[in-house]
């Protein structure tokens, strides 16, 4: 069976699991990290490993396979990086937020928030991925629904109106995109005390379940 090195690349933290066994490795990342230095700290963390493909988890849009823009809480030089020449091996790159989704789906039309350093989101359609775009939507007072549900907002707003923005934030996304029920991963999902109506829990694991998912496999 291929082995799969399914690598979710975070604000703070690269975490990398290898299909087939349950232990999961990270090192640091932060607003300097490079394409380049990603795939070397990868390397490294995951030297005595054997893989046969890769599955990158991307903290920005991607289309036809490509990072569309650079990262906003990474360092430069993602856009135009070779990450199969760098690794040697075959490679994927979708959206983080859309891979933790592939891992979380269960049928229907599901939505996926991704409430971590910013606002990840993913539309899955009778198995079709849409990865969407919605963090830096208009949302109040020329601020963005990331402005509001992400971590600066957490930070600003303090946790009790942060609560009450993500009650607001889902049951309006939920509506809009007609899902049949709403997947809430990322960080800070966890702190939520109470769920919005029609949401559940997903788990920042599921991401490597997406990743294995990616290569038809289960992992």
């Amino acid at each position: 069976m291929m082995k799969i090195l399914v690598v979710d690349v975070g604000g703070t933290n690269i975490k990398i699991r290898r299909s087939g066994q349950d232990e999961i490795r990270k090192t640091p990342s932060g607003p300097e990290l490079t394409a380049h230095q990603m795939v070397e700290k990868v390397k490294s963390l995951a030297g005595d490993w054997e893989y046969d493909v890769v599955s990158i988890g991307y903290p920005g849009p991607v289309v036809h396979g490509k990072p569309l823009s650079e990262p906003k809480n990474l360092g430069p030089g993602w856009v135009s990086f070779d990450f199969e020449a760098a690794f040697g091996k075959p490679v994927k790159v979708i959206n983080d937020a859309a891979m933790q989704a592939l891992g979380s789906y269960e049928g229907g039309r599901m939505l996926f928030l991704g409430l971590g350093t910013g606002l990840g989101s993913t539309l899955i359609i009778d198995g079709v991925i849409a990865p969407m775009e919605l963090a830096h939507l208009p949302y109040r007072k020329g601020r963005t629904f990331e402005d509001y549900v992400g971590a600066r907002g957490l930070k600003r707003l303090g946790k009790k109106k942060w609560l009450q923005a993500v009650d607001d934030v889902v049951a309006r996304l939920k509506a809009a995109l007609v899902a049949d029920y709403v997947v809430l991963g990322g960080g800070n999902a966890k702190k939520l005390k109470t769920l919005p109506e029609g949401a559940r829990l997903g788990a920042n694991a599921n991401a490597f379940v997406g990743g294995f998912r990616m290569w038809k496999q289960e992992g």
